[in-house]
């Protein structure tokens, strides 16, 4: 059985393609503009990261938490790091974040293996 990581990575790009066959200019254009919010400006792409992480826990998106911790991972945010964004998104978001602070531990758990 495929992993967490996998799975979702696989599932994101098999219905990213899907929707970009569609040839749908608008969606074209909020996809293309949230790949360049991300990139490095004023703030290193990591730490956009980190904010996309935060943000999304607050508004309990676990689809996007798994792609934020994702990109994090990949960028070389420590788990002391992860640790702190878990913290300020939870204080901010209040308790009802708590089950998606749950699968975001389990999930970067998962990219840590």
């Amino acid at each position: 059985m495929e992993n967490l990581v996998e799975q979702f990575n696989d599932y994101r790009a098999r219905m990213n393609e899907r929707i970009m066959d569609s040839d749908n200019l608008i969606i074209k254009r909020l996809f293309n503009l949230d790949t360049n919010a991300y990139a490095a400006g004023h703030l290193n792409e990591a730490t956009k990261e980190m904010l996309g992480l935060a943000c999304s826990m607050v508004l309990r998106c676990d689809d996007c938490v798994k792609y934020h911790l994702g990109k994090c991972k990949e960028l070389g945010v420590t788990t002391a790091q992860v640790q702190e964004v878990f913290s300020i998104a939870t204080l901010v978001g209040g308790t009802i974040v708590i089950p998606h602070l749950r699968r975001a531990v389990e999930y970067w758990d998962a990219l840590s293996q």
